[in-house]
C-alpha cells in the first residue's frame, strides 16, 4: 500500500513544480517513465536480494529509500535532481515495497487459494493511491510543495526502523507448516537458471509485457482523448475514475474467479473484454457518443485488474523454491518496462500523426499478442 500509493503521489506535484520552476509538461511527466522503468528493472534484483536477506531488510530499505527521496526532493533546484530523487530512488523504493516480495511471502503462506491472496494484495495499490494522493495533496495546500515533500519523507524515514523492529518479521517468512522447507511440493527444485529455459518463464513474461504495453498506450492519454471527442472535462475525469474504482474491484475478485473457474478462462475473458474496450473507444473516435462511453467504462474497467494477480500466482506456485522471488522479480520486470513503453510510444504517435486511431490499433496488437502464451504454451494450456 505504501510503495505503490507513495509512488504515485508524483501526480500532485507536477502543477506547482511546474509553476515554480517553469518546467513543460513533458518534462516533468518524463520522470513517470524513469519510474517505471527503474522499478522494472530493479525488480529482479529485489527478487535475488530478497531470497538472500528476507523481508526485513528488504521492506524496510524501501521504506527508507522512499523517504529519503521525499526528503532530498524538498531542496530540489534543477530537473535532473527530480528525475533522481522521484524517478530514480523512488522507483527503487517501490520495487522493495512491491509485488515482487509480497508474492514470494504470499507463497509461504497459501497454496490452493493463492490467486486470492494475491488479488486481496494488489487491491491495496488501489487502497494506497487512495488514501496517500489526497494526502499529499492536502499538504501541498497548507505547506506548499517542499514542506509536503519534508512531512512526507521525515514520516516515513521514522516509519522505516520501527517497522522493521516491531513488526512480527520471522511469522511473516516462516509462513504455513504445510508450505515450509522440507515439505515442498512439486516444483521446489526451480532455480533462475532453469527457469529461464522454462517456456512458462517466457511466456509469462510475454503476457505482462504486451499487456502493460497496450493498456499504458491508451490508459496515459485516455482523459485527453475522451475530451478530443468532444466529452466535457468533469465527464472525462469521471469516467477515469470509475474505472479506476472497476478496476479494484476486477483485482480483487479476480482471484477468487480464477480459484472457481479457471485461470485460462478468466484471463482470456478479460482480454476480451479489454480488446472490446478499445473497439469501442475506435468507434467513440469516429462518432462520439455518450452510449457508447457508458458502454465502455464497465467493459473496460473491470476487466483491467484481472490479469495481474493471476500472473503473479502462476508465477509463484509455478516456480516455487529458494528462488522464487528472483524468478518472478525477472517476469514482474516485464510489465513496468511493458508500461513504460507502452506510454513513450502512444505519446509519440500521438505527435506524429495528430490523433488517437493509430494508438488504438498498436494497442490491440498487443493485447492480442499477450493472450497467445496462454493457448500456445503446453505448460500453461495444461497447467492447474
Amino acid at each position: 500500500m505504501f510503495g505503490r500509493g507513495l509512488g504515485d503521489t508524483y501526480a500532485v506535484f507536477l502543477l506547482p513544480l511546474e509553476r515554480d520552476f517553469g518546467w513543460t509538461r513533458s518534462q516533468t511527466t518524463g520522470v513517470y517513465s524513469v519510474y517505471l522503468l527503474v522499478h522494472g528493472f530493479t525488480a529482479p534484483m529485489v527478487g535475488f536480494v530478497f531470497d538472500r536477506v528476507g523481508p526485513r531488510w528488504v521492506y524496510g530499505a524501501g521504506l527508507a529509500c522512499i523517504g529519503g527521496a521525499f526528503f532530498l526532493a524538498s531542496g530540489i533546484a534543477s530537473l535532473w535532481q527530480f528525475y533522481a530523487f522521484i524517478g530514480g530512488l523512488v522507483g527503487i523504493g517501490v520495487s522493495l515495497n512491491g509485488m515482487v516480495p509480497a508474492s514470494a511471502l504470499l507463497s509461504r503462506w497459501f497454496r490452493e487459494r493463492l490467486s486470492t491472496a494475491i488479488g486481496i494484495a494488489y487491491s491495496s495499490f488501489g487502497l494506497g493511491t487512495l488514501l496517500l494522493v489526497p494526502l499529499a495533496q492536502h499538504l501541498i495546500a497548507e505547506y506548499d510543495w517542499r514542506g509536503a515533500y519534508r512531512v512526507l519523507g521525515g514520516a516515513l524515514l521514522v516509519l522505516a526502523p520501527l517497522a522493521m523492529l516491531l513488526l512480527p518479521w520471522r511469522t511473516f517468512t516462516a509462513g504455513s507448516p504445510a508450505h515450509r522447507p522440507g515439505r515442498a511440493r512439486t516444483g521446489e527444485g526451480w532455480t533462475v537458471r532453469r527457469a529461464l529455459a522454462s517456456p512458462v518463464y517466457w511466456g509469462l513474461t510475454q503476457v505482462f509485457f504486451f499487456t502493460a504495453a497496450g493498456m499504458f498506450c491508451v490508459l496515459v492519454q485516455l482523459v485527453a482523448f475522451l475530451i478530443d471527442a468532444g466529452f466535457s472535462p468533469l465527464t472525462a475525469a469521471s469516467a477515469y475514475g470509475a474505472i479506476g474504482m472497476m478496476s479494484a474491484m476486477s483485482v480483487m475478485g479476480s482471484g477468487f474467479t480464477s480459484d472457481r473457474f479457471g485461470y485460462r478462462q478468466v484471463v482470456s475473458a478479460s482480454f476480451v473484454g479489454t480488446a472490446s474496450g478499445m473497439a469501442i473507444l475506435v468507434l467513440i473516435a469516429f462518432a462520439p457518443a455518450p452510449w457508447l462511453l457508458v458502454l465502455f467504462v464497465p467493459v473496460f474497467g473491470l476487466c483491467m485488474g484481472v490479469r495481474g494477480p493471476i500472473v503473479s500466482s502462476l508465477a509463484s506456485r509455478y516456480f516455487a523454491g529458494p528462488q522464487v522471488a528472483t524468478i518472478y522479480g525477472g517476469i514482474y520486470a516485464a510489465n513496468a518496462i511493458g508500461a513504460a513503453c507502452g506510454s513513450f510510444a502512444g505519446g509519440l504517435l500521438h505527435d506524429f500523426t495528430g490523433g488517437y486511431k493509430v494508438n488504438l490499433v498498436l494497442a490491440l496488437a498487443c493485447i492480442g499478442i499477450a493472450t497467445t502464451p496462454f493457448w500456445t504454451v503446453r505448460a500453461l494450456r495444461e497447467y492447474r
